[in-house]
C-alpha cells in the first residue's frame, strides 16, 4: 500500500518551512551580503552528499513572553554529521536568520546531543558560530543550555579534536564554548568575539575602546592570542578547518593521517648549510629553515600572528604528520617570554593527547629579561614548557641548531625533559649561558690585568665556547645523540620519526598533573 499523498504533501512543507529558517527575505539579504546561511556552511564543508542533518524539525517550546505565537525552525541551529576528506566529522551551525541565533534549551539540547555522539563515535567536532548570546525569554534554560555545552566541551577535550569557527557575533558567555575548544578560526569580517563589549565597558569603567580593539579577529589573533587563524571569509574559513582536520587524528585512540612514503629519501640538502648566518651573532629565519625540513614546504602555522619568536604548527615529514615547535630569532632575539611559553606549552599538550609526534628547533638565548616579564610571572608561564614537554609521552626529537643557553636550553626539550633523540649542528652552542658572557664572569680578573682587556676577552670566550658550550661536549657526556651537518636535517629527522613511531611509555597512575597555569 502506497503512503498516502497528504502525508508527502505535509512531510515537503515541513522540509520548505526548515530549510527557509528565518525566511527567503532574510536569506536573501545575508547572501546579498556574501554570506552563506547556516546550511549552506555545512553543505560547503562536508563531501557532497554526505551531510545527514539532525533535528530539522525541532522548534523552541518557551510559551513565555509571547514567543508561543512565533516558531523558531530548527531552534536557531543546524546540527549532523557527515565527510570531510572521506572522514567523519560532527558539526554544528548557529543561524543567524533564527532568532539571531541566540541559544535557548532546544537548541543547546541539539548541539549537546551531537557532542554525546561525537564522543561515543570518535569523530572530531566542528562548530560554527554566529549567535546573538542567551535567549532572554527562556531565562534560566538558556544558562543551563550554556553550561551543558561547556561541560561536553570539557568532556571532549583530550578526546576527540574541537574546532570553532567565529563567523558572526559570539558575545558574553557564549564565548565560552569556542575557548574550550582546541582551535579558533576567526572571519576577519563580520566576525566579533567579547565578554565586554565597548558600550559595556565604557559603562563599567569609563574607558573608551572601539570593536576592533576588543573584538575583531586581529586583536584576537594578535594580542590576546585567543584566535589561531584568521579567514578572509566564510568559504576560507572552512577551507582552514579542512587543511586542518587533514594533519589530525579522529579521536585520541587513532594515530594521526600519516601517508607514509614507500621508501624514504635520505638524500642530502646543500641548501639548509647556506641558511645558516656567517656571522653567529646574525638571526636565523626559522621559517626558512622549516620550508626546507617539511614536505613540500607544506606547513600549518598554528597562532601565525601571536607570540612570534615562537613558532607552532603541523606538517609531514616524509608523509609522517609532526607539530613542529621553533624559536624565531627574528623576533626577540627567539627569547621565550610569557606569551611565548603559552602558546608552546598548548601546542605541546594538543600534539600529546592526539598522539603526534613533536620535532622541536632549538636556537634561543634564554628567557626574556626584564622587570615586566618577572612581574607577569615569567617563572609560572616557563613552567608551562617544561611541564608540557616533561608529560608528553609522543616522539620526541630536537634539533639544536645554534644557541641552547641556561633553563631556555631545558624549556626546548632537552634530552633531560624527555627527548627521544637529540641531534646538534657543529655551530650549536649548549651552555649555562652565553661564551661571551661566561667569560666576563669566569675570567674577570684576568681581563682586568691584560694589556689588551678586550682582545682578552674574545679570547678567553672562544676557549670557553671551545671546551665548554661545544656540541663535541655534550655529545661526549652522552646529551645529544649526534652532532650533524644542517644538510642531514630532514633525513635525520625522518628516519628518528620512522624509529619512533612505535614508542609506547607508561607514566605513574594518577587523576592528572597539576600545570602551572
Amino acid at each position: 500500500m502506497a503512503i498516502a499523498p497528504t502525508l508527502l504533501a505535509q512531510l515537503s512543507e515541513k522540509r520548505r518551512v526548515a530549510l527557509a529558517a528565518g525566511g527567503e527575505d532574510k536569506l536573501a539579504a545575508r547572501r546579498a551580503k556574501g554570506l552563506m546561511s547556516a546550511r549552506e556552511r555545512l553543505l560547503a564543508l562536508f563531501d557532497p552528499h554526505t551531510f545527514m542533518e539532525w533535528g530539522m524539525h525541532t522548534d523552541h517550546d518557551c510559551h513565555d513572553f509571547g514567543l508561543e505565537d512565533k516558531s523558531f525552525p530548527g531552534d536557531g541551529v543546524v546540527t549532523g554529521v557527515g565527510y570531510v576528506n572521506g572522514r567523519p566529522v560532527a558539526a554544528f551551525s548557529q543561524d543567524f536568520t533564527v532568532g539571531g541565533g541566540a541559544l535557548g534549551r532546544i537548541h543547546a539540547k541539539k548541539i549537546c546531543d551531537l557532542m554525546d555522539y561525537a564522543q561515543q563515535s570518535g569523530m572530531p567536532v566542528l562548530g560554527i558560530n554566529d549567535s546573538g548570546g542567551a535567549r532572554i525569554q527562556e531565562g534560566d534554560d538558556s544558562l543551563s543550555g550554556y553550561g551543558q555545552v561547556f561541560f561536553r566541551n570539557v568532556l571532549l577535550s583530550g578526546v576527540v579534536p574541537q574546532v570553532s569557527i567565529i563567523a558572526g557575533p559570539c558575545a558574553g558567555g557564549a564565548a565560552y564554548s569556542p575557548a574550550l575548544t582546541d582551535f579558533l578560526i576567526m572571519t576577519r569580517k563580520n566576525a566579533q568575539m567579547f565578554i565586554c563589549g565597548p558600550e559595556v565597558i565604557k559603562a563599567a569603567t569609563g574607558e573608551v575602546v572601539t570593536m576592533d580593539q576588543v573584538g575583531s579577529a586581529m586583536a584576537h589573533a594578535s594580542v590576546s592570542g585567543n584566535v589561531h587563524f584568521i579567514a578572509e571569509d566564510e568559504t576560507h574559513a572552512l577551507e582552514l578547518a579542512k587543511k586542518l582536520f587533514s594533519f589530525l587524528p579522529s579521536n585520541n585512540v587513532m594515530d594521526p593521517p600519516h601517508r607514509p612514503t614507500p621508501s624514504l629519501v635520505l638524500e642530502s640538502d646543500p641548501g639548509m648549510n647556506e641558511l645558516v648566518p656567517a656571522d653567529a651573532k646574525a638571526p636565523l629565519d626559522v621559517q626558512k629553515v622549516i620550508a626546507r625540513l617539511v614536505d613540500d614546504g607544506d606547513f600549518l602555522e598554528v597562532h601565525k600572528e601571536w607570540a612570534k619568536n615562537i613558532v607552532v604548527g603541523f606538517a609531514r615529514i616524509e608523509g609522517i604528520v609532526v607539530g613542529i615547535i621553533a624559536n624565531q630569532p627574528m623576533v626577540k632575539a627567539g627569547t621565550l617570554d610569557i606569551d611565548s611559553s603559552d602558546k608552546g606549552a598548548r601546542f605541546i599538550r594538543f600534539c600529546n593527547v592526539f598522539n603526534i609526534p613533536v620535532v622541536t628547533l632549538v636556537d634561543i638565548p634564554g628567557f626574556m629579561p626584564g622587570a615586566a616579564q618577572e612581574r607577569g610571572g615569567i617563572i609560572r608561564h616557563g613552567a608551562k614548557m617544561l611541564f608540557a614537554y616533561a608529560s608528553a609521552t609522543v616522539p620526541k626529537i630536537t634539533i639544536i641548531m645554534r644557541k641552547a643557553y641556561g633553563g631556555a636550553y631545558l624549556a626546548m626539550c632537552s634530552s633531560d625533559m624527555g627527548a627521544d633523540l637529540v641531534y646538534a649542528w657543529p655551530c650549536a652552542e649548549i651552555a649555562v649561558m652565553g661564551a661571551d658572557g661566561a667569560a666576563k664572569i669566569l675570567f674577570k680578573r684576568e681581563i682586568a690585568a691584560a694589556t689588551d682587556p678586550k682582545a682578552k676577552e674574545k679570547e678567553l670566550a672562544a676557549d670557553y665556547r671551545e671546551k665548554f658550550a661545544s656540541p663535541y661536549t655534550a655529545a661526549r657526556k652522552g646529551m645529544i645523540t649526534d652532532v650533524i651537518e644542517p644538510a642531514q636535517t630532514r633525513s635525520i629527522v625522518a628516519l628518528a620519526l620512522r624509529n619512533t613511531l612505535s614508542k609506547r611509555e607508561t607514566r605513574p597512575p594518577k587523576k592528572h598533573g597539576n600545570i602551572p597555569l
